[in-house]
């Protein structure tokens, strides 16, 4: 019978892959001999590029370095876990999110995070078409492949330097606006923020904030209460003890050159009095407010009216109805044309006008335009628009927004902010005949200021009628949250304004519904 064939054992073990030298987990990993179909090939190398896409390291893992796919998915999955402690965040503990995510240097790790990420993640998704041996495959696999792994590169790139770029840009935004410092204390269980309407435009010396609107807001509910004071107040009183009230004891009181919007450039002269103030115009203001009002004011917010022509430029524009025609020009200009009345699309140059324009109007007119066009932004500045040109807003908001609001407390202020969007605004403005801004009387004003908030707390917004003087109360209007007061810009030392006429309706002027 014959002997069975010798066999070399040698001969009978599978030999290693190239490329793929090392038992398993020294760095690579052993995987089954390639297909030889070669479908199979393609969706084995799309397969690897899909994993990578969705679960980056699990491709790796499988038919790659174990040490990098390791590093990779235990990455996405810290990166996971910390987006659903956010969403959790958001829903059980907002105010505690808010006032980490509000700070310049969380923002500016978070967004080099998600920058690194945007490279790092396509770059492994290319490293997953290399493991898919793209040489061994016929050309219109390759193609596919390829096509393949370009989306997956774009799905992984593009969403991480969007969200990186605007997380910069909002950390650049937090740090320019908002500066260090204590927080203020309620005054009664509000904060009283002072809102100027400024123009610092070439063809003026300084900045004028003739819009004056004090914004009173409970600090539990949100509801707000805002107080419009004219431009051109006289023998305005400061708090006793205050800074301005011991170099001028007798007030700010020398005729219709001591207005109250030239408050802010006497304090911008006088530095000296005002040593610890970032900008001592401002702080003139507020204490000018206070005297006026009874109220002690706890922040104040300057926007500047030539820059925000950017800020709705970055916006894409607002929409209003217009009641009656508004000149492009006039005073020292000439007409070049008009804003016609019905439903307009106004860019920023186009709004600008809309809000500052004096010919053939009064100051009342231009209150209740300008009043329609800061309420336009706001309302119409939607989550949506906001994410799509988020860096754009955030450059125009660091040259029309400055404030002496701390960056601590921005966290609590946005809170608020979402608590008033959903309740409706009660606005007063103190105009003829409810005062004479050339000899106003201080105690009607305080009582009407406390009546609105007496009113308020008892949650009880007075209504949109306008009152008569007896009534003891400004010219009220209700609207939805972003409704604030913002007074057309007009030099010191004008004519007062003239009184509004009796029975019209600020809504037929213009309307930002």
């Amino acid at each position: 019978m014959p002997s069975p064939p010798v066999t070399n054992r040698a001969q009978t073990r599978p030999r290693p892959r190239p490329g793929r030298p090392g038992p398993p987990g020294q760095g690579r990993t052993p995987s089954a001999p390639e297909p030889a179909d070669p479908r199979l090939r393609a969706r084995r190398a799309v397969t690897l590029v899909l994993l990578t896409v969705v679960l980056p390291g699990s491709a790796h893992l499988a038919a790659g370095s174990r040490r990098v796919g390791r590093l990779a998915l235990r990455v996405w999955l810290a990166g996971a876990a910390g987006l659903v402690v956010a969403l959790a965040a958001w829903f059980l503990a907002r105010g505690l999110l808010l006032a980490v995510v509000t700070r310049p240097l969380v923002l500016s790790v978070l967004a080099l995070l998600l920058l690194l990420a945007g490279v790092a993640w396509p770059a492994l998704v290319i490293d997953a078409w290399r493991l898919g041996q793209a040489g061994l495959q016929a050309a219109r696999d390759r193609r596919r492949v390829a096509l393949v792994t370009v989306a997956g590169v774009l799905v992984t790139s593009l969403p991480l330097f969007a969200a990186g770029t605007r997380v910069w840009a909002a950390g650049d935004l937090i740090g320019s606006v908002f500066a260090p410092g204590p927080p203020s204390a309620t005054v009664g269980g509000r904060y009283n923020v002072l809102l100027l309407g400024g123009d610092a435009g070439p063809d003026r010396v300084g900045l004028r904030p003739d819009s004056i609107t004090l914004a009173s807001i409970d600090a539990a509910s949100g509801r707000t209460v805002l107080f419009s004071l004219p431009r051109n107040l006289e023998d305005v009183p400061f708090p006793a003890g205050s800074a301005a009230a011991r170099a001028l004891p007798h007030g700010w009181s020398c005729g219709d050159v001591c207005l109250l919007n030239a408050v802010y450039e006497w304090g911008t002269q006088h530095r000296g009095l005002f040593p610890d103030a970032a900008d001592p115009g401002a702080e003139a203001m507020k204490e000018a407010v206070s005297g006026v009002t009874g109220l002690r004011v706890n922040y104040y917010v300057i926007v500047d009216l030539a820059g925000f022509r950017a800020l709705i430029d970055a916006m894409g524009g607002i929409e209003l109805t217009v009641g009656s025609r508004v000149p492009i020009g006039g005073g020292t200009s000439r007409v070049s044309g008009y804003i016609r009345p019905g439903r307009q699309h106004l860019d920023g140059y186009h709004a600008l006008w809309y809000a500052r324009s004096r010919q053939g109007s009064s100051d009342y007119e231009r209150m209740a335009r300008q009043r329609c066009v800061m309420t336009a932004m706001v309302n119409q500045l939607d989550p949506a628009t906001l994410l799509a040109r988020f860096q754009d807003v955030a450059a125009a908001g660091k040259n029309v927004v400055s404030t002496d609001i701390p960056g601590s407390q921005l966290a609590a202020f946005l809170e608020l902010g979402s608590k008033a969007r959903s309740q409706k605004i009660t606005s007063i403005q103190f105009v003829p005949p409810l005062i004479k801004p050339a000899r106003p009387e201080y105690n009607v004003i305080r009582s009407t200021i406390q009546q609105a908030l007496d009113a308020s707390d008892r949650d009880q917004p007075q209504g949109g009628a306008t009152p008569t003087p007896s009534a003891g109360a400004g010219v009220p209007s209700s609207g939805r949250a972003g409704g604030s007061e913002a007074q057309a810009p007009q030099a010191s030392g004008g004519p007062a304004p003239s009184t509004p006429p009796a029975g019209v309706d600020i809504r037929q002027i213009c309307r930002a519904d």
